[in-house]
């Protein structure tokens, strides 16, 4: 794979922020858009231990999707507190997955400020993620096709991201959001998935109080080099092609892939990820001519 570092500015205005990076879906780091939010001192797990400590939280491991598994379903959960402690005292794989805590917990909408970087954002949507020391983040792409603001705190998280267009080596999963699970994006094993010499993408080490755009559709694979939380902002897709594609996951492809998993069980799963290395390898014999 050729990965190129993400481009990087201190400070952008909205216009610039528009015109060279929306326009043209390229990704950036921003490093200081947070430095005047509250939560660019106080976001730390310490605080939110104390301001939702009691909240009992969905928890994801890295075990590979089950036919019994529901979409996007919870694999256990526990108290706030008690999984910020399992974070400071050893590597975990459980991680938070896309939750709303501002819901259960308003006080935590004080401490951050709504980017006016050009964007439309969903207000109802800030969303959560928390992970230990060494957790990932399985390749996949976001059902809506937002444009996203991911915005990291306490520690350091790297993010490798692939733009749509590298999707026909990637190999993706049909009716899924997911390249294949047992791909390991840290080592590839190119014998095996030889498609992915031809990935080109990005990479980037986020720290504390950055901020990194990511374009609509971008694959991205992400581990926690420290424990540490994310918080991702939302704009919803500007191409209309993208915004199609939004409309049939959410409202067809999903709802499918549920129904397949309840009559045709593990067989369905199964077969899905043969697929995935049977479309690729056509799509790689295609290219060579």
């Amino acid at each position: 794979m050729k990965l190129n570092q993400i481009e990087r500015v201190k400070k952008i205005s909205k216009a610039d922020f528009i015109s060279q990076y929306v326009k043209n879906q390229i990704p950036v780091v921003i490093e200081e858009l947070t430095e005047d939010w509250p939560a660019y001192h106080k976001w730390k797990l310490s605080y939110i231990k104390e301001i939702a400590g009691e909240k009992t939280v969905p928890l994801y491991d890295d075990r590979p999707v089950n036919h019994e598994d529901g979409f996007n379903e919870a694999h256990t959960s526990m108290k706030m507190s008690d999984y910020i402690n399992l974070l400071e005292e050893k590597p975990t794989n459980y991680r938070i997955f896309l939750y709303n805590l501002m819901k259960d917990v308003p006080a935590l909408k004080n401490d951050f400020l709504w980017p006016d970087i050009g964007l439309k954002l969903v207000k109802q949507m800030p969303m959560l993620f928390f992970g230990g020391e060494n957790s990932k983040v399985f390749m996949h792409y976001d059902i809506d096709y937002s444009n996203i603001l991911h915005f990291h705190f306490h520690g350091e998280k790297q993010c490798m991201i692939f733009a749509p267009d590298q999707s026909k080596y990637m190999y993706k999963v049909p009716h899924a959001l997911i390249s294949r699970e047992d791909i390991d994006f840290d080592n590839p094993d190119y014998e095996k998935f030889p498609a992915l010499k031809n990935v080109q993408g990005y990479i980037t080490n986020l720290k504390h109080g950055e901020m990194l755009y990511m374009p609509e559709g971008y694959w991205h694979y992400m581990k926690y080099l420290t424990p540490g939380f994310s918080m991702s902002l939302r704009s919803f897709p500007k191409n209309i092609g993208n915004l199609s594609k939004a409309a049939y996951n959410v409202f067809i492809m999903r709802h499918f892939d549920i129904l397949m998993r309840k009559f045709k069980g593990q067989k369905w799963i199964d077969y899905k990820n043969e697929k995935a290395i049977q479309n690729t390898h056509e799509n790689l014999l295609k290219e060579a001519g």
